[in-house]
């Protein structure tokens, strides 16, 4: 059963905003008390947080789709929605996430490190937050925007100080399993580590992690093996530890043969080849491993590497070892630049900058694009006709009414807002008659203009005694 995955595909959804309340306060004598429609609730952000407790993404392969809880609508009495409830996904250290076409997103290195990847949506305002001196008892709401939803994906790469190379059999578990407290599973067969481990090493003053990299095998870095699904584990080392067999029972293998396989790989791989590289030759306390070893260790050190004999299962020369990869560690963090801290960049919109833009497509469309007009949009109930003419207020005041002049718009023309799969798309006409001409003088509750039945009746009864009046004055019985 699988225990370590590094690599999953997830679907995650932002919570939608709630919609906003159309509502009329009402009360005795007062049939039309007001507006008091409350907001929407934000629907849930989906956020990722690094947990150093979870080394796998095992959790994320058997459940791939998150959604974050939607806000609620708003109610009458000023009553705004709940907003929903953010949803934490917790990722190891090291989690690299990229979209669906590779582009990273996000690289999540240390304790507490987030990254947003769903932004819920804004909860519709209610038609009290509407009102204005205009409109004063608006007959619409808006609509709560949709959360993100997007296909992401997440690979893992181990955060190590050193990483140990080679190939299966080689002695890689035994070695971290000596000079750390790590107890990896161990035999002589090949291919017995099919996960990462990874240990921590103290050495003096100095503590590191080190890791070892399972699957290495010629034609690894092209898919062979389980060698391409790890070599990604190695790129956050500080120093490469090629850990050579020198008592291996196959008879077409050497070390320096294993370390230029291995190393070829890496080359393959790539971006590696800044890093230290460092030779161990293991299993020493093996008669012909040890006469191997002093046969070889010349002309590995003629290569420029610095060599290591040891013994995992006797327990000799990881001392030496231990402090040479604690000498390299230290000089590689020195060599880090310092992190400045993070400088906030305001970059204020230019004066001309409208916020939108209006092309004309081929096909003789014009198309405008910009955040506001998009959300606007979003936002609207198009069987409303009242939210209609609102919109068209607002797009009105925006601009986009002279920037289509400008474009060369004419009455008629078809106007589409928003991205080709989820565009509005409109017969445009100077006078902006996105519906508002329906409802007369727009952005105002025309409800008023109707006569109520009370005083229709007052007004009728008082008519009637005027008339009375003028009767008996004009009366002259003689």
């Amino acid at each position: 059963m699988t225990t370590f995955v590094d690599r999953v595909e997830l679907y995650v959804a932002a919570g939608n905003g709630g919609h906003g309340c159309a509502s009329v306060h009402r009360e005795k004598f007062k049939p039309l008390g007001g507006p008091d429609g409350g907001n929407g609730g934000r629907g849930g952000d989906v956020t990722l947080v690094v947990d150093q407790s979870i080394t796998t993404l095992l959790d994320y392969h058997h459940r791939p789709h998150r959604k974050a809880t939607n806000g609620q609508p708003g109610e009458g009495g000023h009553r705004s929605g709940k907003d929903g409830q953010d949803l934490v996904l917790p990722v190891p250290d090291g989690t690299v996430v990229l979209d669906k076409h590779g582009n990273v997103l996000a690289d999540l290195v240390g304790q507490g490190t987030t990254f947003v990847a769903g932004q819920g949506g804004r909860g519709g305002l209610g038609n009290a937050a509407l009102a204005s001196a205009r409109r004063k008892a608006p007959g619409f709401a808006l609509l709560g925007e949709p959360g993100e939803a997007r296909d992401i994906v997440l690979e893992l790469k181990t955060v190590a100080d050193v990483a140990l190379v080679g190939y299966p059999s080689a002695g890689k578990s035994s070695l971290i399993s000596v000079l750390s407290a790590a107890k990896p599973k161990i035999a002589d067969y090949p291919f017995t580590t099919l996960v990462p481990n990874l240990g921590v090493v103290t050495a003096g003053s100095t503590v590191y992690t080190i890791a070892d990299v399972p699957g290495l095998i010629p034609g690894a870095s092209q898919g062979r093996g389980l060698g391409l699904e790890f070599l990604r584990h190695v790129e956050r080392c500080s120093v490469l530890v090629h850990v050579l067999d020198t008592a291996t029972l196959e008879s077409d293998r050497d070390p320096v043969s294993d370390l230029d396989v291995i190393e070829e790989e890496l080359k393959q791989y790539g971006g590696l080849d800044d890093r230290p590289r460092i030779v161990v030759l293991n299993k020493i306390d093996i008669p012909d491993g040890k006469d191997l070893a002093d046969m070889i260790r010349p002309d590995l050190e003629a290569r420029g590497y610095r060599v290591f004999e040891v013994s995992a299962v006797a327990r000799t020369g990881l001392k030496g070892l231990s402090y040479a990869l604690a000498g390299v560690i230290e000089e590689a963090r020195a060599a880090r630049p310092v992190e400045a801290a993070t400088r906030i960049v305001i970059r204020p919109k230019a004066v001309d900058d409208a916020g939108f833009t209006v092309t004309k497509e081929e096909d003789g469309l014009y198309r405008v694009r910009g955040d506001k007009p998009e959300r606007w949009v979003r936002q609207t109930d198009f069987n409303n006709d009242e939210a209609v003419g609102y919109l068209a207020d607002r797009l009105n005041r925006l601009g986009v009414e002279d920037q289509l002049m400008k474009a060369g718009a004419r009455e008629g023309d078809g106007v589409a807002i928003g991205a080709e799969d989820d565009a509005v798309v409109f017969d445009w006409e100077p006078t902006m008659a996105s519906g508002a001409e329906m409802l007369g003088r727009r952005g105002e509750d025309h409800r008023f203009e109707a006569p109520r039945p009370a005083a229709q009746r007052r007004r009728d009864r008082e008519a009637e005694r005027d008339e009375a009046q003028r009767e008996f004055d004009d009366f002259d019985p003689f």
